[in-house]
């Protein structure tokens, strides 16, 4: 077995779940009142995105007739670097971070005023100071700004928008089938742990917080947006579902915050990403986080954000952890059993093949040999993922056997090995599977198993993603 070892530092990202296709044009009406209606369409299938489009400037756009509400003039609505919009009572500034964490904190909650009940539940988790992320947006985005933030993987990015849409959703209340606040992620699996991890906070301040995903009951999601909800964590198909048939109006959600947009632009959601941006208050905050602010998301940006402040806390290039990388050559039929004793180490694996069926072959061999694993991919339910990741996350299962679609929605600390069973496509695919580990400032480590016919393949691949022999 021949190995060859290479060491840098290589930008991680990460995205999510199959998108969703929306049917005709993937447009919906702007008529979106909420309200009960006896006849809600059952939607359960797995969300896809329509094609991608080419952006276009708002300044350009053509007459899209009555289906969407015209945008008034927003530069004498929206703030500026010398004012901000009226404050609303109970709001204070926030920043995060967990103590012990390895990376940089900068400041501590006291010195923001933060909001007692807040304050308590943060300092209930053990979270005492903010990341550089957070402690660099949290003040513009509680002041009402709209926010870029660009940030790698692990940075708190998450807790950076959560925690000022909380703030300043404090002290209002929830309308019946208008949620207030709004955040959009690629994936079910994202959305998911973001709920995770703001509820608790949520419920300390007396807010509701909610998913409205694919591959859940949409009459569930739909009475529990008619009980009123103030802040909705939904991937775009979905809520667009939810539009449509009336059981969610934007028409009042004055705050919204795009997470992984450079994600969302890979897998084709921009166009719906722009529907729902056209429905809530052309005055209304826009705060975008993304591992980088070119292309599709710059147009995006241009057309939806006004005077906006941005932060980042690391270059693009940059890496949020060494990673070592290493390549195994192996004989195809040896492959399994090569990546079956490299997973039977102590810690958290993930292990990426590329069909579902090769993460079942891989992960029942593994299981055979003792190794506690488990297989997540498209072929399972929503709630057997479910199931899987908590098993993972729990420790119950320290070695995941994922496709790249399913695994684009974990976001677990502690991974520190990544395994290439299959080599990626490309030099992206990459650095997404690498981005699994090496987050919050932690080590990590990559390996690649190849067969001989693949050399000169993954030897591309590492070298266009930035992996260079030590």
């Amino acid at each position: 077995m021949a190995q060859q070892n290479f060491r840098t530092r290589a930008r991680s990202s990460y995205g999510g779940a199959k998108p969703r296709r929306t049917g005709g044009n993937g447009r919906f009406r702007a008529d979106d009142r909420a309200g009960s209606r006896d006849h809600q369409r059952q939607a359960t299938a797995p969300e896809h995105a329509p094609r991608a489009s080419k952006p276009r400037h708002r300044k350009h756009r053509p007459d899209r007739g009555d289906y969407r509400p015209q945008r008034p003039d927003r530069t004498t609505q929206r703030p500026t670097a010398h004012g901000h919009r009226p404050s609303t009572p109970g709001i204070d500034a926030i920043a995060l971070g967990k103590a012990g964490d390895n990376l940089t904190s900068s400041g501590t909650f006291e010195s923001f005023a933060l909001p007692a009940p807040l304050l308590r539940a943060l300092h209930a988790q053990g979270i005492h100071a903010p990341f550089p992320i957070q402690a660099a947006t949290l003040p513009d985005a509680i002041a009402g700004r709209d926010v870029l933030g660009r940030a790698q993987t692990g940075s708190g990015k998450t807790l950076a928008f959560g925690l000022a849409l909380l703030a300043r959703l404090h002290g209002g209340k929830a309308v019946p089938g208008r949620p207030r606040a709004l955040v959009l992620v690629p994936t079910r699996e994202l959305a998911m742990q973001v709920a995770d991890a703001l509820t608790p906070l949520a419920k300390a301040t007396g807010l509701w917080v909610r998913t409205v995903v694919g591959g859940m009951s949409f009459d569930r999601q739909a009475q529990v947006l008619r009980r009123g909800v103030d802040l909705v964590i939904a991937t775009p198909g979905r809520l667009a579902d939810h539009v449509r048939q009336g059981t969610c109006a934007l028409s009042q959600t004055a705050m919204v915050a795009v997470d992984e947009a450079d994600r969302m632009a890979d897998m084709g959601f921009l166009p719906q990403v722009r529907e729902i941006l056209d429905l809530t208050p052309a005055s209304g905050q826009r705060l975008l986080f993304s591992a980088t602010l070119d292309g599709a998301v710059g147009t995006l940006v241009g057309d939806y954000l006004t005077d906006p402040v941005e932060h980042s806390v690391a270059p693009v290039t940059a890496s949020v952890g060494t990673m070592d990388h290493h390549v195994f050559q192996v004989a195809h039929t040896d492959k399994q059993a090569v990546a079956a004793a490299i997973g039977a180490r102590p810690g958290r694996t993930i292990l990426f093949v590329r069909t579902k069926h090769h993460a079942d072959r891989v992960a029942r061999q593994m299981r055979n040999v003792g190794v506690p694993a488990a297989a997540l991919h498209g072929g399972k339910t929503q709630g057997q993922r479910n199931r899987v990741l908590a098993e993972f996350k729990d420790g119950r299962c320290s070695a995941l056997v994922a496709t790249d679609v399913a695994a684009r929605g974990i976001h677990v600390d502690d991974v520190s090995l990544v395994v290439h069973v299959d080599p990626p496509n490309d030099a992206k695919d990459y650095l997404h599977r690498a981005g699994r580990t090496a987050r919050a400032g932690a080590a990590g480590t990559v390996v690649t198993l190849m067969t001989p016919e693949q050399k000169h393949t993954v030897r591309r691949i590492a070298q266009q993603a930035g992996v260079r022999p030590a």
